[in-house]
């Protein structure tokens, strides 16, 4: 790192302070706080949602995939569809019932018990999964590009982390989700043109696509799109199952994500952002995945140093911060990593506000009702903190978990696997059939979580040796992970329709406007009303864009 590396760097966060101070004027009411008094516009609304889904765990991450597994992984990266979900179907409904968090749309459509469940569920699971996970891939960034910076690596990496961390936290609690949704806005534009440049040069080292193809070509097996389905680890017919699945319960139901949706200004602001987030989400394919593949060809011909594991194999989550320290110039080596830095911030942020507006209004709220605006501001703010804390004492734990597992990416889609199927079966149940009662919803959620749970254990236990693969319990942990989420996914939907179908049926008064079958003429009229060419454009766009993708992907090699 250079001085201008250094001022570019500093540019970059003098900006973060002058959006938090505009920001944090107006933190009055908890609408301000959390959905940044709901008057975002669709163009922030949609970079906001693309920037929240791509932060360092997912370029580091993603990066290292491609270097190892090749395009494997591309079908969670073509989402963008699953985007589409949200914008046509989803959103409608949870901007008409005016709510702050997901958990409140589930006590609206159902009861108290399911927003407590989903509350609790995603507050472990956010501090657990992605703070840790996301602090971890910007420290091994910082570990890789300033290793003697602060003394030493292991120096590097803990200052790293804890610095973004604090200082995230600081400008999330000042700023609410309006400092976070308009950062996200520049950090976008950043993200892209990091990446966009780290493609460039290592392609113009490489030899252009030809040589890429080439070298890819030798070693097809391992960096096809489509894997045999007697492949361990990328089985087609399991990744076609688990990764919808995953995927609508990330993009359509997770508070980290649809919370951006709920501070648009408008229907029709929240629909076209959703849109606007599924084109961008298509270009991960091409800024990450492929840069980790060429950083492998690289490695391959010599011309690129990056380490190697025990076994000789790349260490794939080193590739993209090598390719940074190794193929940049000056200046643009400090673009690149304002671009990692501002990945790193802008999920953090995301998830920290999401965290507080849970805990806040859901948890709270609910057990000291009548609190003045400000005050849940304030415990808002406090909230943010003590998550700032846990994710904190988390990352040696993670530390330990990523280094004895293959790769970031791959474990976090694995941990994700085993939480989405019951909460994926409650929504889309929940919305499609309205004779889904309370009773099924909470069943289907707390046994589908202790179900999920119980695999993730026992499978991470079978992978360290502690239990044995050849025993009952072993085999269960050896079981495709993928494979197993469409198995939780189908024994939550029947679970939750025979519970339901066996108790009261929800009364008409319980489920109008929340089911498409209880939506009355007025409100279709307004959904109608929200809509018009430029959104079915968009939609063909984004749609015609993912099939290219894998038309294109499916028969390259």
């Amino acid at each position: 790192m250079t001085p201008i590396d250094w001022i570019i760097i500093g540019a970059y966060f003098l900006i973060i302070v002058a959006i938090v101070w505009w920001s944090s004027r107006s933190q009055a009411t908890t609408t301000d706080y959390f959905l940044a008094g709901r008057d975002i516009g669709w163009f922030a609304v949609g970079a906001s949602l693309f920037a929240s889904n791509i932060g360092s765990e997912h370029i580091v991450g993603l990066a290292g995939s491609g270097a190892t597994n090749g395009m494997a992984q591309a079908h969670w990266e073509l989402h963008a569809w699953i985007m589409i979900m949200l914008a046509w179907v989803f959103v409608p409904f949870y901007y008409r019932a005016g709510v702050f968090t997901m958990p409140e749309f589930l006590e609206k459509r159902f009861d108290s018990r399911s927003r407590w469940v989903l509350s609790i569920v995603s507050l472990v699971a956010y501090i657990l999964t992605k703070v840790s996970v996301t602090v971890y891939a910007g420290a091994l960034v910082f570990r890789t590009l300033l290793p003697y910076t602060f003394g030493t690596p292991d120096n590097a990496f803990w200052v790293g982390a804890i610095t973004t961390v604090v200082l995230t936290g600081i400008y999330t609690v000042f700023g609410g989700l309006r400092a976070v949704v308009y950062t996200e806005v520049m950090q976008t534009a950043l993200l892209l043109i990091g990446s966009v440049f780290i493609t460039y040069f290592g392609l113009s080292l490489l030899g252009g696509w030809g040589e890429l193809k080439m070298i890819i070509g030798q070693n097809s097996d391992q960096f096809a799109l489509w894997r045999p389905n007697s492949d361990p680890d990328f089985p087609w017919l399991g990744v076609l199952i688990a990764s919808p699945i995953i995927g609508i319960w990330y993009w359509c139901t997770d508070q980290y994500i649809v919370q951006r949706t709920l501070s648009a200004r408008s229907l029709t602001d929240a629909r076209r952002g959703a849109i606007f987030g599924g084109f961008l989400k298509v270009w991960p394919v091409f800024i990450f995945l492929i840069p980790g593949m060429i950083g492998y060809a690289l490695q391959t011909k010599g011309l690129l140093p990056i380490p190697l594991d025990e076994n000789g194999n790349v260490l794939g989550d080193m590739v993209f911060p090598s390719m940074v320290a190794n193929l940049l110039p000056v200046g643009l080596r400090g673009l690149v990593v304002g671009g990692l830095l501002s990945a790193l911030m802008s999920s953090l942020a995301s998830l920290f506000n999401s965290c507080a507006t849970l805990f806040t209004v859901d948890i709270y709220e609910k057990l000291r009702p009548g609190k003045t605006q400000s005050h849940l501001v304030k415990v808002g703010r406090i909230a943010t903190g003590v998550v700032v804390g846990f994710g904190l004492l988390w990352i040696p734990i993670m530390k330990q978990i990523s280094e004895g597992n293959n790769g970031l990416y791959d474990y976090l889609q694995n941990v994700q696997g085993f939480l989405a199927p019951p909460i994926t079966a409650v929504f889309l149940l929940g919305i499609f059939n309205k004779r889904i009662n309370a009773d099924g919803a909470f069943y289907g959620l707390v046994v589908g979580f202790i179900i999920g749970m119980f695999k993730l254990t026992v499978q991470t236990m079978t992978q360290s040796g502690s239990i044995d693969s050849s025993t009952m319990l072993g085999t269960l942990g050896s079981f495709n992970a993928y494979y197993f989420s469409g198995v939780l996914f189908l024994f939550s939907v029947i679970l939750i329709i025979v519970v339901s179908y066996m108790t009261v049926a929800p009364t008409a008064a319980k489920v109008e406007g929340l089911t498409f079958g209880s939506v009355t003429d007025a409100q279709k009229a307004e959904n109608r009303a929200s809509w018009g060419w430029k959104e079915v454009a968009g939609t063909g766009v984004v749609l015609g864009l993912v099939v290219a993708v894998y038309v294109y992907f499916s028969f390259w090699l």
